[in-house]
């Protein structure tokens, strides 16, 4: 018997690729987990397994560069959860932030002895292919990162600004428990500035990864917050979202987005992230840093949340979210800047936070009571698709939003485009269909979402991750196949 030259081959389907200015009806062969064909008309013959794309959108998988397995739910239930909400949203590549300290495994110490064990819980319990970006706490993690880009393969790393003198959801006069580091170190400017002379190093050291190196920047200052806080809560006068995005203002961030870039300048420290930009504020700091250091290669990234919701979402206390989300104004001013291509990609933020954790029991309505974060992964390509179409913005640049970006910067060469040599990560999606969004419908154990009720159209119908069928109809398909991705890879 004879064996065919495919395994898989998804016909008539309008493929959606990045760089592209067209979507061109295309039959996708697969070989190997790998496209091996991509022509207009290919002999069903060819292939052992042959799927009718329905003349369907074909996206490359989503690559979810930032999300929060294992912060509020043990990583073990979180990895297997929250990675079937990942696949229903035709995400085929999570890297989650994770870290030393409260909340994720609840532990300190060094990475050589703390990463071992994310890994080796993490293993088998994916449903989409998986990686880490990591937090230097302390001295002796900015020592390891060279250990954790060689032995690992972790290239990303992350600094929370706003840690040195805020915990996860407000003030906070424990820092060193809350981070679980010694006493004597100090997380401030000053650490930030040694990460980033350690990145660098790490830059050098590793020439032929350089470009899979970067530092991903939380740009919040915890000063201005503390302050802010106290007047917002003094005077009374704002309730809910409004008035956290008020505890937290938008000049907070650009203050710390200058801080972040000056120190990236003075450091050499040349690939930064600037993570979640949520106002104009934001995005206009992080466009004149681009301007003032052209030196530096800066990336900008933004939520589905901010794009998705302003102040004034009847979900209020379960939009809670690091910074916060604003006017809308600002969500306005954010979808022009998604337009005008200064802003890189488009992300989840995905943190699953279950309502008996979310909201205070007393006190349900307290927006400084509650915690921050929520999930969203499973919306993330049907959010982008929804409102950008209605602006104007290409299935094209969606593809780049969504997946070429996000891969290119965080060393996965084989993602991102569906093109002969990458990997078969395959999302069919039904451009026309409009759905409302339900909590009870997701994969995620969140059991909310400050979506409810949000009108959105075009929706995954299929995802495909490496040639398998790991989602379709509704339905999550077959066991956990994702592998975790040693960057660069």
């Amino acid at each position: 018997m004879t064996s065919k030259p495919f395994d898989l081959l998804i016909k008539n389907v309008r493929v959606v690729r990045p760089g592209k200015s067209s979507v061109d009806s295309l039959d996708v062969a697969v070989k190997d987990g790998k496209v091996a064909g991509l022509e207009a008309d290919i002999a069903p013959g060819r292939a052992a397994e042959v799927v009718d794309g329905r003349n369907r959108l074909a996206f490359p998988g989503l690559v979810d560069p930032h999300m929060h397995c294992g912060i509020y739910s043990p990583l073990a239930e979180d990895a297997v959860t929250e990675s079937r909400a990942a696949a229903q949203g035709g995400v085929t590549t999570s890297i989650n932030y994770f870290r030393t300290g409260q909340y994720y495994l609840n532990k300190g110490g060094p990475y050589a002895d703390f990463y071992p064990e994310v890994l080796a819980i993490s293993d088998g319990k994916f449903h989409v292919d998986y990686a880490y970006h990591l937090a230097p706490m302390d001295t002796t993690h900015i020592s390891e990162i060279p250990m954790l880009i060689d032995r690992h393969g972790v290239t990303s790393f992350k600094i929370y600004m706003f840690y040195g003198g805020y915990g996860l959801h407000g003030a906070s006069s424990h820092q060193h428990e809350f981070l679980m580091i010694d006493e004597e170190e100090k997380y401030d400017i000053a650490h930030f500035e040694f990460v980033m002379r350690g990145v660098q190093r790490a830059m050098e050291q590793f020439p032929d990864k350089r470009d899979a190196i970067s530092l991903s920047l939380h740009c919040e200052t915890a000063e201005i917050m503390a302050a802010y806080t106290k007047l917002v809560q003094r005077e009374g006068k704002l309730k809910g979202l409004r008035a956290y995005s008020a505890a937290r203002p938008p000049h907070s961030e650009g203050l710390a987005i200058c801080i972040a870039s000056y120190l990236a300048h003075e450091t050499e420290c040349l690939n930064i992230n600037l993570l979640h930009l949520t106002s104009r504020k934001a995005v206009d700091a992080a466009m004149k840093m681009a301007e003032a250091f052209p030196h530096v290669n800066f990336r900008r990234e933004v939520t589905v949340g901010h794009l998705l919701m302003d102040y004034d979402v009847e979900t209020q206390v379960l939009a809670k979210v690091n910074p916060p989300i604003r006017s809308r104004e600002d969500v306005e001013y954010l979808w022009q800047a998604v337009l005008d291509g200064k802003l890189d990609w488009v992300c989840s933020d995905h943190a699953c936070c279950r309502h008996e954790m979310k909201v205070n029991g007393e006190k349900p309505d307290e927006i400084f009571l509650a915690k921050s974060g929520f999930g969203g992964t499973e919306y993330l390509l049907s959010g982008l698709h929804s409102e950008g179409r209605r602006r104007g913005l290409s299935l094209n640049r969606m593809a780049e939003l969504s997946s070429w970006n996000a891969a290119r910067r965080y060393g996965l060469p084989s993602k991102g485009d569906i093109a002969p040599g990458y990997d078969a990560d395959i999302v069919l999606f039904d451009p026309d269909v409009t759905f409302t969004v339900r909590a009870a419908e997701s994969e995620s154990t969140q059991g909310y979402t400050p979506f409810e009720g949000q009108e959105l159209t075009g929706k995954v119908t299929s995802t495909y991750l490496r040639g398998q069928l790991i989602y379709d109809d509704g339905r999550v398909v077959g066991p956990a196949r994702g592998r975790y991705l040693h960057r660069p890879c």
